[in-house]
């Protein structure tokens, strides 16, 4: 008995001590993959060294220079995980959805689906997206009738339930101001293109151009008003475009292409982390930096690039960053969260 009494005790201790030195060699491990991801500053040569040298899914490169960390920040101005839209179920039996697709190539003739806008020194994104994709959709479900700029002004300044303006906002409640309350028309800044044109001017991401350079100050929500600039016509309430439903679309890879194949761009949001804001090509998964903020961009197409699945995407921060304004993200993985948050609608 007391031979089996000890037996046991030993037993015991090789089983804790197998158990410390499995814990053990766990930490060592994470460890080692904490050492292997270095801290590096945001903004970085460093950081743009390290992931072209981890030789990822994407290259990097400099897309803002001289500009305050405060300014990126204040880019990402979409309050994620917020009041839903009732899910839209599409149903799509027997459907086969192609490869590849880009809504620029399936409709041509509305010319929307290929404009970059610049949404300045302002968190107006989740109204960029929303106002970007309205655009498409409405020359889409027009047989390209109807070509008009949706204001991104409009959203961004008269719609109280989105949030708080240039400091934040939510998706879904920017489709829901348009179905409910309309919006009008309104180009890029300076454009003097339809009813409201965006008011807050562009800035310079690079050391050399005629903007002025971007700063993390400049925040402030412009007015809502309810006229349009001097010389439009028709008049604001008559310049009204309206959505007929709006709705979330669910967080599934094939939901999702077939509503962009079906109706068009949707507005889809996502956590920016900061090697995001080093994008120049390829298929961007995050290796690096921490979390900067929500944000809402369009989404307008999916594909494979060297085997790697990809949503196509529209950024709101001007020609200068990523390919030439677009980027391609992960797909199938909600990478980021890019799966969970999109938003969509139908014009009237």
């Amino acid at each position: 008995m007391l031979f089996s009494l000890k037996s046991t005790a030993a037993a015991e201790q090789r089983s804790a001590d197998k158990m410390w030195h499995a814990a053990f060699l766990l930490l060592a491990a994470s460890l080692s993959q904490s050492l292997a991801r270095p801290q590096l500053h945001a903004l970085s040569d460093e950081m743009v060294n390290y992931i072209n040298k981890i030789n990822t899914t994407w290259q990097a490169g400099h897309n803002f220079h001289n500009v305050d960390y405060s300014y990126v920040q204040s880019l990402c101005g979409t309050m994620l995980k917020g009041p839903k839209l009732p899910v839209m179920v599409q149903y799509a039996a027997g459907m086969e959805l192609p490869k590849e697709f880009d809504s620029r190539e399936q409709w041509p003739n509305c010319p929307t689906l290929r404009e970059i806008r610049d949404q300045g020194s302002c968190g107006s994104c989740w109204a960029f997206g929303a106002a970007e994709a309205i655009s498409d959709r409405v020359c889409i479900h027009s047989n390209a009738k109807i070509s008009v700029e949706i204001s991104s002004e409009d959203l961004l300044t008269c719609c109280d339930a989105c949030g708080m303006g240039c400091n934040g906002g939510y998706p879904s409640s920017a489709w829901d101001f348009w179905t409910k309350e309309g919006l009008v028309s309104g180009g890029l800044y300076g454009s003097h293109i339809g009813c409201r044109p965006y008011t807050i001017p562009p800035c310079e991401h690079h050391v050399n151009g005629s903007r002025p350079p971007c700063t993390g100050e400049g925040g402030d929500t412009p007015d809502c008003t309810y006229k349009c600039e001097p010389g439009y016509a028709p008049g604001y309430k008559e310049d009204k475009h309206y959505g007929k439903t709006s709705y979330s679309v669910e967080a599934d890879v094939q939901q999702i292409q077939y509503e962009i194949f079906k109706n068009g761009p949707v507005e889809g949001a996502f956590t920016v982390y900061e090697d995001f804001l080093l994008y120049k090509s390829g298929v961007y998964q995050h290796v690096s930096g921490s979390a900067v903020g929500g944000h809402a961009i369009k989404v307008l197409g999916w594909g494979e690039e060297n085997g790697v699945p990809y949503w196509l995407c529209a950024n709101s921060w001007n020609t200068d960053w990523g390919d030439n304004g677009f980027f391609k993200i992960l797909r199938g993985s909600d990478h980021c969260d890019i799966e969970s948050e999109i938003v969509a609608g139908i014009p009237k």
